[in-house]
């Protein structure tokens, strides 16, 4: 078994999320070395429960590994009390329930803060946690569609295309992780917590980047453009002799050096392709002219060839040629861990490095209720108090 990271721990974080967003925020938390407590339901107190996939299932496992497991009711009232017992001593708790629900649960912000003026609450929503939307629930197509994304993704003549990665989700999660490092910097110079909220909506929106800023500074509204960059050419996909690449000729040297590597040096100096504004008012043409050269050579012999001249240039890979290539490999992006029922499984690394204090997987993702004796009895339960409460079926 890896080494638990130390980076984060000392911090102690209650986890009532599901699904992907919430999972993923807690999962960065938890690869550096948080102690991430993940409150479940107990067998039978929620219909909801398998929403989030197959137990052993891949996702929950690259989701959850790192974790505790408790399982505990949050609508039994001692359960809602047994709950704010632990907030006492917590750091952070994560929730991504529709806006309205921490209320009814008696877990909003303000029902934390009384009993722990230190803690950080993490919401995570569809649309945020007010305005017109607030009660929807949350879908990462949704918010890909609401958020522009689709609106520029696909070839313009077959209509939105969804990416091909649940990024709303994702992308929430992470920014929700920035906003707890953020809160918890300042709680070491003011000793108070505060609440932290990022949506899927809001998330997507500022993904968009330069293509959000173009329409918002200069009231340009961006189309699809396939494969194609939306304004420098040529950069996009094209296909070789046996498959398809990225070409990416970013620069008008980058062009020069290009056109002397394919035998058209003359190219390079034409008014109608010499400089990006033409090459882009001419692409049609220009990918016309360069289809049938790219055809002649390998994606492998162009990347090569393209790379030793400057040229930016990549291959198009399938999910097991990602894990093959030798950089992906040296990057160690497939880490190892143990399961008990599937063995030896591989998840996906942190991305993020740090030289003294780097992420780590150590453990697999836990069964529910598997620490949920250890973490009550941290917590001050004795062994027949956590039988009751079992019998009961708060736990």
């Amino acid at each position: 078994m890896r080494e638990k990271s130390t980076a984060l721990g000392p911090l102690k974080v209650l986890d009532v999320t599901r699904v992907r967003a919430g999972p993923t925020c807690c999962r960065v938390l938890a690869d550096f070395g948080a102690d991430v407590i993940r409150i479940e339901a107990p067998a039978g107190a929620d219909p909801s429960a398998g929403v989030s996939g197959a137990r052993h299932g891949y996702d929950m496992l690259n989701l959850h590994r790192n974790k505790r497991s408790l399982t505990l009711n949050l609508k039994d009232p001692d359960g809602r009390a047994l709950f704010l017992r632990m907030v006492e001593t917590a750091d952070v708790v994560v929730e991504n329930f529709r806006p309205d629900v921490k209320d009814r649960l008696g877990i909003a912000y303000d029902d934390l803060a009384k009993v722990n003026p230190r803690i950080i609450l993490a919401s995570i929503s569809g649309f945020g946690q007010d305005g017109p939307y607030a009660r929807r629930a949350g879908f990462d197509q949704i918010a890909q569609g609401m958020g522009g994304l689709m609106g520029v993704t696909g070839n313009p003549e077959g209509g939105p295309m969804r990416a091909g990665a649940a990024v709303a989700d994702s992308s929430s999660g992470l920014y929700a992780a920035i906003g707890i490092l953020v809160a918890l910097q300042e709680r070491a110079q003011s000793g108070r917590g505060q609440w932290v909220q990022s949506s899927l909506l809001e998330s997507q929106i500022a993904l968009m980047d330069f293509q959000a800023a173009r329409y918002l500074v200069d009231g340009e509204v961006p189309q699809s453009t396939g494969n194609d960059h939306p304004y420098v050419t040529p950069m996009g996909v094209v296909a070789t002799r046996d498959g398809h690449m990225n070409l990416g000729v970013g620069s008008d040297a980058q062009w020069r050096a290009f056109c002397s590597l394919i035998g058209k040096p003359e190219w390079g100096e034409d008014e109608r392709y010499a400089t990006n504004p033409a090459r882009f008012e001419h692409r049609p043409e220009l990918w016309a002219l360069l289809r049938p050269i790219f055809a002649q050579r390998s994606t492998t012999d162009w990347v090569t060839a393209l790379e030793e001249v400057g040229v930016p240039a990549g291959p198009i890979y399938m999910m097991d040629d990602v894990f093959a290539d030798p950089q992906v490999q040296h990057l160690g992006m497939a880490a190892a861990i143990e399961h008990p029922v599937r063995g030896e499984t591989k998840l996906v690394a942190q991305p993020v490095k740090l030289s003294r204090t780097p992420a780590s997987i150590y453990v697999s993702a836990p069964d529910a209720g598997e620490h949920s004796d250890a973490i009550l009895a941290e917590t001050g339960l004795s062994e027949s108090e956590i039988a009751d409460l079992r019998a009961r079926n708060v736990i």
